[in-house]
């Protein structure tokens, strides 16, 4: 790991070397997004670690675009049978109880349990036909999104950067006044790696169980509640009350002398100011208060957890954040499951019941946002996005002692749901066989999806960043963004 003070230079592939030159004003806008409860604790990253890390990084040349992505990221992995590839007339032990139903775009059907987004299934495309190799969460949620395999196996940190990080570390000279990257709390398998904490998501209020692997948590908000509120420590005033002040100073004198090497210490001062400047700034506040919104419109999404939770979202993106990535976990009866992630083995849940009590709420909340994209203007530059790390077994499964039914990971094929983004939409790309266990048309690496982000965004995935070791590693060493989306 690079320590204070050391240099931490990107590989650029045209071969021009590029180094660091002072703090530029993205320093700032990290800070902007910093949980002040997290400053105070010492909790990461810190803003010392922040600063360590914008001394240490070199000014990049961002694209000239406003894409930004909202990962809505169905952790545990959703069922790609039960969800947007339903096998009909598959045997009783794959199909599962649903039925399809016929959406507004010819030939395109989906589960019954969404009749929303089945009435607007132009504004969606479907890929069916992704894959990669790994089964376990992390491991998956690495490889899904960095496009790596890990080495180890149930990793709680990545060993890539995720795609946010990436996207946080080529546009933080683009972004103003808030965060570049949001997230409701830490995936597990993900994170920056050898980026640094700086390029970190600003995350609210996150609950460390969510690394850890465990899957009985309570969904993480990303949207003010009485708690979170506290934790963004700004008074409705936007002025920071005093203690608070005393405890961001107190936090600052922590910064390790070896920093004074690069020049730093002797602006303290200015830091100080400038700090608390953009902990009171009001524009990355104003996108979390959901009391901006009309009552009718927070009807619309639906008053539960994933209705607020993309309603921030989208008030995340118009704000200016370029990447927002929120875990959709939901709470299920006590009866059905013991689980709030998609983690729906039989030992877990009742799969079908678990989707029953889920899947309206996702329908109601979902089908809102896309309604919101278009009616906002905001379909051509903002891109939904929900999938997990895989898709589910085709076989149901019964190990539990009830006899409950559940699927079990399965990476050989998944179903990923995208809105918007200025792509081609109401289409379906790619299929799986007779009974969903692996792709048979337009077979694609899951590295596919993240190329085509990366396109949108005008990020060269052919460009390097060191590790820890030294070595340079490119973004992607493989994978084609999908030509049916463009």
């Amino acid at each position: 790991m690079t320590g204070v003070g050391e240099r931490c230079d990107v590989l650029i592939t045209d071969g021009r070397d590029r180094c660091s030159g002072p703090f530029s004003r993205r320093t700032w806008l990290k800070v902007g997004g910093l949980n002040l409860g997290a400053l105070v604790t010492g909790v990461q990253p810190t803003l010392a670690g922040l600063l360590a890390s914008e001394a240490a990084s070199p000014v990049q040349s961002p694209p000239d675009d406003d894409f930004s992505v909202i990962l809505f990221w169905g952790n545990g992995g959703p069922s790609h049978l039960d969800l947007f590839d339903l096998k009909p007339d598959a045997p009783a032990e794959y199909r599962g109880p649903f039925k399809p139903i016929d959406t507004n775009v010819p030939g395109v059907q989906i589960t019954e349990l969404l009749p929303r987004l089945a009435g607007m299934a132009d504004k969606f495309t479907l890929v069916r036909s992704l894959h990669h190799e790994r089964t376990e969460h992390s491991g998956g949620t690495n490889r899904f999104l960095t496009g790596y395999p890990s080495i180890a196996r149930n990793l709680a940190d990545s060993e890539f950067p995720e795609i946010g990080s990436v996207v946080a570390k080529e546009l933080s000279d683009r972004v103003r006044d808030v965060p570049v990257l949001v997230g409701n709390t830490k995936f597990y398998g993900g994170g920056p790696a050898y980026l640094g904490p700086a390029f970190a998501p600003y995350m609210p209020s996150p609950n460390p169980m969510t690394s850890s692997g465990n899957n009985r948590y309570d969904p993480v908000p990303i949207y003010p509640t009485s708690r979170l509120s506290d934790s963004l420590a700004i008074t409705p005033e936007g002025v920071l009350n005093l203690e608070r002040r005393r405890g961001l100073l107190q936090s600052l004198d922590t910064l390790p002398r070896a920093i004074d090497r690069t020049g730093t210490l002797s602006a303290m001062d200015a830091f100080r100011q400038q700090a608390v400047a953009m902990l009171s700034g009001g524009r990355a506040r104003a996108a979390f208060d959901l009391s901006n919104e009309t009552d009718q419109t927070r009807q619309r999404y639906g008053k539960t957890h994933w209705g607020r939770s993309l309603l921030t979202c989208r008030r995340l993106v118009e704000a200016g954040v370029r990447f927002v990535q929120c875990q959709a976990t939901f709470r299920l009866k006590n009866e059905t499951g013991r689980t709030s992630n998609w983690d729906d083995h039989s030992v877990n849940s009742d799969i079908f019941k678990a989707y029953e009590e889920k899947l309206p709420s996702f329908d109601q909340s979902v089908s809102a946002l896309i309604e919101d994209l278009h009616a906002r203007g905001l379909n051509e530059r903002v891109l939904f996005i929900f999938c997990g790390e895989f898709g589910r077994t085709p076989r149901i499964r019964y190990q539990d002692a009830s006899g409950r039914p559940g699927r079990d990971h399965w990476s050989r094929a998944m179903s990923v749901f995208l809105a918007g983004g200025g792509l081609k939409m109401g289409q379906v790309i790619g299929a799986t066989n007779a009974q969903g266990e692996e792709p048979v048309e337009r077979i694609m690496n899951s590295n596919c999806l993240l190329a085509t982000i990366y396109n949108r965004f005008g990020i060269d995935t052919a460009q390097a960043y060191q590790d820890h070791a030294g070595r340079p590693i490119p973004i992607l060493t493989d994978g084609e963004p999908i030509a049916e989306m463009f």
